[in-house]
């Protein structure tokens, strides 16, 4: 479970800034997908979109993930993110969509190969 650490209005750049500290023992290190989820939930009407988790880090061999998400309040505001960030954002935000939306499809397909092949 995602505990905020600090939270830290910047008005001049139209964002809130979450340091964020995540436990997960027994668990694997959370998912980038997970990390703005939970970062959405802790900002009431955050959009998912806007959310950027930089500088995340898992010690070796302790079950604890620290980071930063950044809640932005518009597209243009954003848009001071490096391309290389929101490119990585947006390519994590189409692969969860499309494990959500095709998991069980994508495993019918393949047992329906296997049995075809013996």
């Amino acid at each position: 479970m995602m505990e905020i650490i600090e939270r830290k209005e910047n008005p001049l750049l139209d964002r809130v800034e979450l340091v964020f500290s995540w436990e997960h023992p027994n668990e694997p290190t959370p998912s980038r997908t997970q990390m703005v989820n939970a970062a959405a939930k802790s900002e009431p009407g955050a959009d998912k979109n806007l959310i950027f988790v930089k500088n995340v880090e898992t010690r070796f061999g302790m079950s604890r993930t620290s980071g930063i998400a950044l809640v932005y309040g518009s597209e243009e505001s954003a848009s001071i993110e490096p391309e290389y960030v929101t490119e990585r954002h947006k390519k994590q935000n189409e692969t969860s969509e499309e494990e959500s939306s095709e998991g069980p499809e994508k495993e019918q397909e393949q047992e329906t190969e296997d049995g075809g092949e013996g």
